[in-house]
């Protein structure tokens, strides 16, 4: 009996052809096997979507995920160590502050894409020890609407989010469906900030692996917990656990091994056991560590950021088909609207989805400057030369 029966998903739902069909595109992908096509799919700021809206004269509702039909998509449930309304600092027309159920303050500017954060509840070393986190299997976390970190404060701001089951159970028709957990590094960056967290690294080691230790049991119980409440209505885990910037990892190579990703191995052990497909999000060069996602167990690596010096071809020379990977599309070109250099990346990229293994995204997520009709003109493009058998032509 599942712990969370009383809020079972509705049985009476079921899936559409086309929802099989891109099930099956991903699982064939990620057993490194020739689908029809290469899949396609993104995270989409909020902002994009209104301008995309606006500039291809689509209605208020419309969103990129149906009017394209895309091929999966994320959910994420209250990751917050503490189950709490956000607690309102300052709110005007102009700006909102909030500090959030990580103990993070947050400033939302609403004339600019991102917030900030100003500041931590948990600011020394001894409060992060003797911190308790809400527990990882409160229904509350899946079941109930109410606000998060996460989903409520990014390029938008919102609170109440919806509960996150009626959210899978709206998506679970039309798409294949992930669930998501941060890591230990995730968790860091916004519950005492990137400063703190590699301050304190380097000066107690050994607490701070001790403090790991019990971030990463929690995600773990978070991603047991919230397969339970979809009770089979998951088709996959994204892992987000972004731990490294341009030149290479936040920490030494070793530390990450020994403390962080242990975790990503459990998550991703267990995910597995379900059934579920796994993809890692994790900005920056992790060239160092790249073997060991390997050895993890994951199955598609996101987002092969261009800027960080990732290059998906070069990855799949040099490791073939031991993992899939995930993106490596570079936004940055894609702001720019040149078409030719588009269309050059995107097929030169295809190379590397020969014999399946990749999946078509963005090498971060769509931005507000990115052109609605560019993102339309790259979408018709991995349509019109991503099928398989791949037939690139040779002066692209």
């Amino acid at each position: 009996m599942s712990m969370f029966e009383a809020g079972a998903p509705n049985d009476s739902i079921t899936r559409k052809a086309g929802t099989i069909r891109k099930l099956e595109r991903m699982k064939k992908t990620l057993k490194h096997q020739e689908a029809d096509r290469i899949p396609i799919s993104d995270f989409f700021w909020g902002s994009f979507i209104k301008r995309w809206r606006s500039e291809l004269n689509l209605s208020a509702d419309a969103n990129p995920y149906y009017y394209y039909d895309l091929d999966w998509i994320v959910t994420i449930p209250n990751l917050d160590p503490l189950i709490r309304a956000f607690e309102t600092i300052k709110e005007n027309e102009e700006e909102v502050t909030v500090k959030t159920g990580f103990g993070a303050i947050m400033r939302k500017l609403f004339e600019f894409p991102m917030p900030e954060f100003i500041g931590w509840e948990t600011n020394t070393i001894e409060k992060l020890e003797e911190l308790i986190f809400d527990d990882a299997f409160d229904q509350r976390r899946y079941l109930d609407s109410g606000d998060n970190q996460i989903a409520g404060v990014g390029d938008g701001f919102s609170r109440n989010t919806p509960a996150w089951l009626k959210t899978v159970e709206s998506l679970w028709p039309d798409f294949p469906v992930f669930g998501s957990v941060i890591e230990c590094s995730e968790c860091l960056t916004r519950l005492i900030g990137p400063e703190n967290h590699l301050l304190w690294l380097g000066l107690e080691p050994e607490r701070m692996a001790a403090v790991l230790a019990r971030i990463g049991q929690f995600y773990l119980d978070c991603a047991k917990a919230q397969i339970s409440a979809a009770q089979g209505k998951l088709d996959g885990i994204v892992i987000w656990g972004d731990f490294a910037y341009k030149s290479g990892t936040f920490m030494h190579p070793d530390y990450w091994r020994e403390n962080y990703k242990p975790w990503v191995k459990a998550i991703a052990d267990y995910a597995h056991s379900h059934g579920l497909m796994v993809i890692y999000h994790g900005c920056g060069n992790v060239n160092a560590v790249f073997d060991d996602f390997i050895h993890a167990g994951i199955d598609a690596y996101n987002p092969l950021e261009v800027k960080a010096g990732m290059d998906v071809v070069e990855l799949r020379h040099r490791y073939g088909h031991k993992i899939a990977f995930c993106g490596n599309n570079n936004v940055q070109l894609w702001e720019t609207g040149d078409l030719k250099k588009i269309k050059h990346e995107i097929l030169r990229n295809f190379s590397a989805a020969r014999g399946g293994g990749y999946i078509f995204h963005s090498d971060h997520s769509v931005s507000s400057n990115v052109s609605g009709r560019t993102y339309d003109y790259i979408v018709k493009l991995v349509r019109q030369y991503g099928n398989y058998p791949l037939n690139l032509p040779a002066d692209y």
